[in-house]
């Protein structure tokens, strides 16, 4: 089932259904600001992410443009997950947003900017290749409690699965259960690459767990995975 289906799928169903935590909405205590490379195209970019108002959510903007940290909005991309809208696209979103959504930021608005201001698209930086930036600077500069426009604090709201959720692509698969704890179990295999081989992890308590045994994961990829345009573009800055 194609990515996009299987969302479609998802979502005009009666699967979930969204219930109350306990807990009230949080966003940034302060700025974070964070430059570096990135991963495909070798530029450099700029990421100011700010504090918002409870029930805005995650956000980018880029060239004025905003685009909400939804799965609504992710297009298939090689090697990275992707963020479009409106011919915009932010790249390589995935260590940035699990941090954040790990850390417990509700709410934020993720200012991107690359060098090249003719750019419709634009990477995050990858840095070491994990989250640990983004946790180290979301833990430095602290969360608070996210207020409406009005003053008003508001309870963080968590989707509940009524029946068993399956989606499956190629070799990979993914399957969701009803639940009242939250509980991840994830295995990898790549017969290919004795260092990784095949890896299990599971986790009843993702916020004591993340950190050591999550936000360390490093972006990778195999040789034969690498395409002809990634190859080219490394043959072309090397060159340069």
């Amino acid at each position: 089932m194609r990515l996009s289906a299987a969302i479609n799928s998802f979502k005009s169903s009666n699967l979930i259904s969204w219930k109350t935590t306990g807990k009230l909405q949080q966003t940034l205590a302060g700025c974070i600001e964070l430059s570096g490379k990135t991963l495909h195209s070798g530029k450099v970019s700029k990421v100011k992410i700010w504090p918002v108002f409870a029930g805005e959510g995650r956000y980018f903007e880029f060239h004025s443009n905003l685009i909400p940290a939804s799965i609504d909005f992710v297009r298939e991309s090689l090697l990275c997950t992707t963020l479009c809208k409106d011919g915009y696209k932010i790249r390589t979103v995935e260590h940035l947003l699990s941090a954040l959504e790990a850390k417990g930021i509700d709410n934020c608005r993720i200012q991107i900017q690359s060098l090249d201001s003719e750019d419709t698209e634009v990477e995050v930086p990858i840095f070491d290749g994990s989250a640990n930036a983004w946790v180290e600077a979301i833990e430095q500069v602290g969360r608070k409690e996210a207020l409406d426009r009005c003053g008003n604090n508001v309870e963080k709201l968590a989707p509940h699965l009524s029946e068993p959720f399956y989606v499956s692509r190629n070799d990979s698969f993914m399957v969701a259960f009803p639940a009242s704890k939250v509980h991840i179990s994830c295995g990898i295999d790549f017969p290919k690459v004795p260092a990784i081989g095949c890896q299990w992890f599971s986790s009843a308590a993702l916020d004591d767990s993340y950190e050591k045994h999550i936000a360390c994961s490093r972006t990778f990829c195999i040789y034969e995975e690498v395409q002809c345009e990634l190859i080219s573009s490394f043959l072309v800055i090397v060159l340069f």
